[in-house]
């Protein structure tokens, strides 16, 4: 008879909740604009201590592998972790700025000599047309039948050129109350971090606490272990998602050093640093040192366009998995889904994050279903 009433609870208990369940569904169709500007609204108000969470993520891998060196190699018994926290920061911030201070400047001039190339060419092509032995061979005459007026196409593209520098002033004068707002939010969110990382253990021990004294005992230790199985995850792609970077900016070096590739420390410094995006990193550096290279020699360009595409293919298939995919175990399918999503919701953030996040959910939807297929089987 108990077993019987205690059945006819859970049911209830169960039916109530689908129902519920349905009305909020139902209630939140017809109310997506608010729930939109609400969400919206919500990540405003707590967006630098999302941007201080996920820094401390970030400084923490190198930060332990530091600390463990200090420990390990220094007599130090006190401030390791200050010291550990000062020299990871250094470290991650020396490589952007140095990748920065060395690419920037570079791809700046190589833009402006492709800009000049082009008007020069015109001017060159309007100069070839009034040249009458020039018109005599079978290319003159092929060029003088299409009978397009140089100079005009000249004065059109130094006007788009022009135009185009004005709209990218103009964008940066508008966006620039959204920048300043983006630079305190870092600014906070880089504050939040330090205190995060600075007493993590104490964080993690309270974190536990008010778990496991305010939520039902199932449903906390779930909590838990999500937390864990998200944290292992990320940990794990910072790691090996870094060490593949290194090893890819290094073999792009050596290679374009080989084949004589103008530009090989720096292409090689922008390749790895921007292959810590998942899948598009790849490209955008790609791009990038075409525009650099093709303004010295316009084969090398091709070559290193060949030889990045073969690397890539390489990387992808032989280095990517062994280094980052056996760690977080997720299909190649899911990685570009994961890069797809991420990168629409929050740009080359969303992107870097989106991969172990998809790693995570894959992981405990794994986990979960081989415990329903156990409960199923008996």
């Amino acid at each position: 008879m108990f077993d019987t009433s205690e059945k006819r609870h859970a049911v209830g208990k169960w039916i109530v909740g689908v129902i519920t369940c349905c009305i909020l569904i139902y209630l939140s169709f017809g109310h997506l604009a608010s729930i939109a500007d609400a969400l919206t609204s919500l990540l405003n108000i707590v967006k630098p201590l999302l941007i201080g969470f996920i820094l401390a993520l970030v400084i923490n891998v190198p930060m332990c592998a530091i600390e463990r060196w200090l420990r390990t190699k220094t007599k130090l018994k006190r401030g390791i972790r200050p010291l550990a926290m000062i020299l990871a920061l250094i470290l991650i911030i020396g490589i952007f700025v140095a990748v920065a201070v060395l690419v920037i400047p570079e791809l700046a001039k190589a833009i402006k000599l492709l800009i000049q190339i082009s008007t020069d060419g015109l001017d060159h092509l309007a100069q070839m047309e009034r040249n009458s032995a020039f018109l005599e061979n079978p290319v003159g005459k092929f060029i003088s039948q299409i009978n397009i007026d140089w100079n005009n196409v000249k004065t059109q593209l130094d006007a788009w050129f022009k135009n185009q520098s004005g709209a990218l002033v103009n964008s940066v004068v508008n966006s620039a109350g959204t920048l300043i707002g983006n630079i305190v939010s870092f600014c906070i969110g880089f504050a939040f971090s330090i205190y995060i990382l600075s007493g993590k253990e104490k964080l993690k021990r309270q974190f536990l606490r008010l778990v496991r004294a305010w939520l039902p005992k199932k449903f906390g230790e779930s909590l838990i272990h999500i937390a864990s199985v998200c944290f292992k995850t990320f940990r794990l792609f910072i790691a090996g998602q870094a060490t593949e970077a290194i090893i890819l900016g290094t073999l792009c070096m050596i290679g374009m050093a080989v084949l004589k590739i103008p530009y090989a420390p720096m292409v090689g410094a922008l390749v790895g640093v921007t292959a810590l995006i998942p899948i598009v990193g790849a490209f955008v550096g790609t791009i990038v040192g075409t525009i650099m290279i093709i303004t010295v020699n316009p084969f090398k360009a091709l070559v290193f366009v060949a030889f990045l595409l073969i690397l890539q293919q390489i990387e992808g298939n032989l280095i990517y998995p062994k280094v980052v995919g056996s760690k977080m175990n997720l299909p190649a399918m899911w990685v570009l889904a994961a890069v797809t999503v991420g990168g629409n919701l929050g740009g080359p953030l969303g992107m870097l994050l989106g991969v172990p996040l998809a790693s995570a959910l894959y992981t405990l939807l794994r986990e979960a279903t081989e415990k329903r297929e156990i409960i199923l089987s008996h």
